[in-house]
């Protein structure tokens, strides 16, 4: 039987990668694993929790990785709570391909951990929710960064794993288009970088998502239901 290891954070891009792998590629047992790496708040751990559990994966792990924010936290804004998050607006352009909100190296090293316990688990195939972000980047959600690790695990002489990334190429708003078609409820994910009890509508996460529904033509789930 067909299985496979999700990395979940509880946003919208892993959230409907979730769905996708279950539902359009028909993947029957799945593991999700998702990371308290440090990050400002939990509210997306929770978030994941409820996407894992509207599935009916077979296990999801929530694995404590929290001395990471502190080893990277001078790096970047989202594991150094001393720092605000600023607005998309304020970052100069020039700065976007490697914005503040950047964590260091932590794609590899949240996938490094997940092809270990993918190999523990006898899963063959793990999943991420890399996309093409409309308005910044990061180097570790692109197809060179996709075929360098893969070239990478592919150095294990009995169980090697395979990391995909379905939507490596898609912009937010064709993700979201995809979500939708699969029902995905997307009151039941979080985006915004500074947590709270509402998203701020104006951090780079946040930006990237309404911009996603307005082009959809779709309206925001999680904003109708806290306003």
């Amino acid at each position: 039987m067909a299985a496979a290891l999700i990395l979940l954070s509880g946003g919208i891009d892993s959230s409907t990668l979730l769905h996708y792998v279950k539902r359009t590629l028909a993947i029957d047992t799945l593991y999700a694993l998702s990371f308290h790496y440090g990050q400002r708040h939990a509210r997306e751990l929770d978030a994941a929790a409820i996407q894992a559990k509207a599935v009916g994966v077979k296990e999801h792990r929530v694995f404590d990785v929290s001395a990471f924010g502190a080893l990277t936290a001078a790096g970047n804004v989202l594991t150094n709570p001393q720092v605000d998050v600023p607005d998309l607006d304020t970052i100069d352009p020039a700065d976007r391909v490697q914005p503040p909100t950047y964590v260091p190296n932590r794609n590899m090293v949240l996938l490094s951990l997940a092809a270990a316990y993918a190999e523990t688990c006898k899963v063959s195939d793990i999943y991420y929710g890399a996309q093409a972000q409309d308005e910044y980047g990061y180097w570790d959600c692109t197809t060179d960064f996709l075929v360098r690790i893969n070239h990478l695990l592919a150095l294990n002489r009995k169980q090697a794993v395979t990391v995909h990334a379905p939507f490596v190429n898609k912009r937010k708003t064709e993700v979201v288009q995809l979500g939708h078609a699969l029902g995905v409820n997307y009151a039941d994910t979080w985006t915004c970088y500074r947590g709270g009890d509402t998203p701020c509508s104006s951090c780079p996460s946040c930006v990237e998502r309404a911009m996603a529904f307005r082009e959809a033509a779709l309206s925001d789930p999680l904003v109708s239901v806290i306003a």
